[in-house]
């Protein structure tokens, strides 16, 4: 490309509204280099090389390449973009993606953590900070929020959601896109929504497995947090592996056209995921040809990694199978993407060098993603043990609590572990000279070498001989006042591909844990996890357990700071922690059967809704998080017994801090509809505030009701609110909650 004709439309960009810009520069554009916009391939094999000898910048060069994902180091991106700004005839820049899920080299909880903060702000802010990072490092596009509705734990990517709860699934995926985006300036990357449609209930909990449901659970129970990413401006959606309706989701023009962009009105663009062209051919529709076709027309725009549009599209338009507005309309939408990020203004606007030395792993973002940490742990179980004392002698015992890399969990494609605490490095900092930290690592995380190096994936943890470990481990236990374990998962036996068949404590784990708790010594649980997981007999033997999932790069510090007292735990959980495999999958937001057990019936109910051999109710119920103080829920309070759909109602609440700690609260509205055309939910959450009180401090927290929250979709998919009862209730858990009744009129 001359540099005059580089020099024009950079003016023209900075000159032009958005749609003038790109009618004026897809006039100029061949159809070689309009496919070429929808062509978006790896780049691994350019990590560790230059730029110039990888194919990618011959494609780049050609004007046949839109997008590029997974290109890490700025100096990559930046020699990549001036390949395709400076050499291709057009210039036209690239979109780097990379996936991005919590944080970057500052490393935030893994997002099913984030959300058991139940905190808003703090999600947005972190999204904020991982764009700044990003972008700092070359990457304008970031593959999150996922914000996939799940209820199966045994599906490894929960890890990467908000849990089972549309609204609250909605009102994170909302902070996310905005806290990526922003006002896409020099910190803002452009976010893609995933995995659109239905992903997170793959059959058995197995990753890329098929899924089946009717519509009305489509709309009522998974499609809301989409739609909310959509509204809130996300700039892209990622379509999913799994098929809808019998149809790939790639392929399927009801999802992408119909629903997305007709229903929605969505303006931004879709890219498949890895690979789902391709894929498509295995799930038995068609050769490439047929899929490359059906995607397009279907509404796909881009292509990631399957070269199928790259080498099929030109060949189908000949044949008369697409048209030229086919295409048109794909490459249209990637290149205003590009406007929007401010590509064409300055290509390389993301690729500032000085920003290498002031936008990553700074105090400031150390300490927010260290706050969060915090907020995420969820206190499942205190028999008065903590929190613990600075005193004494500390047995600090497990696999984890010495490892650097699995801290941050899975999904973390920036982290520098060598710039982070382990657990033990951080409590003996937290302790100083008051207290001793006596370590041993105990066991392996699984007594099979070739199962647990299988889990690893790259984040390793030291073999031991699980004998000698053990007799160190009950030796400094029997020496210690109390024990810390430091035991669960391994961060990447939880993510993409990491579904599980068994949740508990692996087994050499579990036979430490058990010995260890026959000492008599008071035992603290820190469970590592990435997902709930089943812990029944530790729910009943052991003195306190803390689920601290993956708290990112700050893990360690956080951790401390919950476990000596410094902060009271406040997470409550978004997915409920089954008390045994068989209950999978176990939500609270279920519909009635007509046979339901009795509330309060014991045992086993014959011609009942029930297990032979275990309760209907789970471990820990959906919201359930305890503190280091007690509230005590006053009785709530109406301002009317019935509303209009004009109208609305006030529920108002007195939440007192009853114990001796200052702490946060999440107070949770539900609401269930009485008598509908549809059966509906035992209850739904409808409201949430998370708020801080002082010891002995109490405040009424009001909620207003309104018509929307009543609102379900019918058998026919109409948006309704129908008049009749309903009952409001509201609690610190989904389960522990107070009830009313009121009538919408």
């Amino acid at each position: 490309m001359t540099a005059t004709l580089l020099a024009a439309l950079t003016v023209s960009a900075q000159k032009m509204p958005m749609m003038e810009y790109v009618d004026h520069l897809m006039s100029t554009m061949t159809l070689e280099e309009k496919i070429g916009q929808l062509n978006l391939l790896p780049g691994n094999d350019i990590t560790t090389g230059a730029v110039m000898n990888s194919p990618l910048a011959q494609l780049a060069a050609e004007g046949k390449l839109g997008a590029v994902l997974n290109v890490k180091g700025q100096d990559k991106v930046r020699e990549l973009q001036r390949v395709a700004v400076e050499q291709s005839r057009l210039g036209i820049p690239l979109l780097i993606g990379q996936d991005v899920i919590h944080g970057n080299q500052t490393v935030f909880p893994i997002p099913l953590a984030q959300s058991c903060s139940w905190d808003i702000e703090a999600i947005e802010n972190g999204a904020r900070i991982a764009a700044k990072e990003a972008t700092a490092q070359g990457i304008n596009w970031v593959y999150s929020p996922m914000v996939d509705i799940a209820i199966d734990p045994r599906w490894g990517r929960v890890a990467e959601g908000a849990g089972e709860d549309p609204f609250l699934g909605c009102r994170i995926g909302e902070a996310l896109v905005r806290g990526y985006q922003g006002c896409y300036g020099k910190e803002n990357a452009m976010a893609c929504v995933k995995h659109f449609a239905l992903y997170g209930a793959a059959e058995a909990g197995r990753d890329y497995n098929t899924v089946d449901m009717s519509r009305v659970r489509m709309y009522n129970q998974y499609l809301e947090p989409y739609k909310a990413a959509a509204k809130a401006g996300a700039g892209s959606f990622m379509s999913s592996f799994n098929v809808v309706d019998g149809v790939p989701a790639t392929c399927n023009r009801w999802l992408l056209t119909e629903l997305l962009r007709n229903d929605w009105q969505y303006d931004g663009f879709v890219v498949t995921d890895y690979g789902s062209i391709n894929e498509a051919v295995v799930h038995g529709i068609g050769d490439q040809t047929v899929t490359a076709e059906r995607a397009l027309k279907a509404g796909t725009d881009m292509d990631m990694c399957s070269f199928a549009f790259f080498s099929q599209l030109a060949g189908l338009l000949q044949a008369g199978r697409i048209t030229q507005s086919d295409i048109d309309t794909a490459c249209r939408r990637v290149l205003e993407a590009k406007y929007k990020l401010g590509l064409f203004d300055n290509p390389y606007r993301f690729c500032e060098p000085e920003r290498l030395k002031t936008d990553l792993y700074t105090a400031e973002h150390r300490q927010a993603a260290r706050e969060m940490a915090a907020e995420t742990f969820v206190l499942l179980k205190n028999d008065g043990l903590l929190p613990l004392k600075k005193q004494g002698k500390i047995a600090l015992i497990g696999p984890l609590a010495d490892n650097r890399s699995n801290m941050v969990g899975c999904w973390s494609t920036g982290d520098t572990p060598e710039l982070y605490s382990t657990l033990k490095e951080a409590m003996e900092r937290a302790v100083g000279d008051k207290a001793r930290i006596l370590f041993a690592q105990g066991c392996n995380i699984y007594a099979d070498e070739a199962t647990q190096n299988g889990a690893s994936f790259g984040r390793p943890i030291d073999r031991v001989d699980d004998g000698q470990a053990k007799s160190e481990a009950l030796r400094l236990a029997a020496e210690a006042d109390v024990v810390v374990c430091a035991m669960g998962e391994m961060a990447e036996m939880s993510g993409e591909s990491s579904s599980r068949t068994d949740l508990s404590l692996p087994d050499v784990q579990m036979n430490l844990l058990k010995e260890l708790v026959a000492t008599g010594k008071p035992v603290v649980l820190l469970n590592f996890s990435g997902r709930p997981t089943i812990m029944s007999w530790e729910a009943e033997n052991v003195t306190a357990i803390m689920n601290v999932w993956f708290g990112g790069s700050e893990t360690g510090d956080a951790i401390c700071d919950v476990l000596f007292g410094d902060k009271s735990p406040s997470g409550h959980l978004t997915m409920t922690m089954p008390k045994a495999l068989g209950q999978i999958p176990i939500y609270y937001n279920h519909l009635n059967t007509g046979r339901p057990v009795p509330a309060g019936a014991s045992g086993f109910l014959k011609y009942q809704s029930n297990y032979i051999d275990e309760r209907n109710e789970p471990l820990y119920p959906f919201g359930y998080g305890l503190s280091y103080t007690t509230f005590e829920y006053g009785t709530p309070r109406l301002d009317a017994t019935s509303m209009t759909a004009e109208g609305g109602l006030t529920l108002t609440v007195n939440v007192r801090n009853t114990g001796g700690y200052d702490a946060d609260e999440v107070v949770q509205l539900y609401i269930r509809d009485l008598a509908a055309s549809i059966s509906r939910p035992v209850k739904e959450l409808k409201g949430f505030e998370r708020i801080t009180l002082k010891a002995g401090e109490s405040r009424d927290v009001t909620f207003n009701i309104n018509v929307d929250m009543l609102k379900f979709y019918d058998s026919d998919l109409r948006h309704v609110a129908e008049p009749g009862d309903f009952e409001v209730m509201v609690g610190g858990n989904s389960r522990d909650v107070q009830r009313l009744t009121f009538t919408l009129r």
